[in-house]
């Protein structure tokens, strides 16, 4: 059975875990499957309370594919719910990512 069958078969178990759900996304990118795994994180990221770490990996899957401008709207987005939520290591790390990406890819989304 395979990592991403065996996080399925949990999932079966108890669909609303948290941490499965992000695995699960998290192998989906592994195996190339880009827009699953961005399906699943904007999932967790409209869960109550947002799932925090699925900003900052959308975002990072985001400007891998060379969407900047939709990973830079993560990141913000990201930054809000952190500090919402207390999590300030959260809001630096998505706010360095941010502060990187500088004029990158205003034109990379047009595609």
């Amino acid at each position: 059975m395979s990592r991403k069958e065996k996080i399925l078969a949990m999932l079966q178990d108890d669909p609303t875990d948290t941490f499965l759900r992000y695995s699960l996304a998290m192998e989906l990118r592994s195996e190339g499957d880009h827009q699953g795994s961005l399906d699943k994180l904007d999932e967790l990221m409209r869960d109550a309370p947002p799932y925090v770490p699925a900003f900052f990996m959308a975002a990072q899957q985001l400007v891998d594919l060379g969407r900047v401008d939709q990973a830079r709207t993560r990141l913000r987005d990201g930054i809000d719910q952190a500090r919402g939520q207390g999590d300030g290591h959260a809001a630096a790390e998505m706010s360095e990512l941010l502060a990187t990406l500088g004029e990158l890819g205003e034109e990379d989304d047009e595609l």
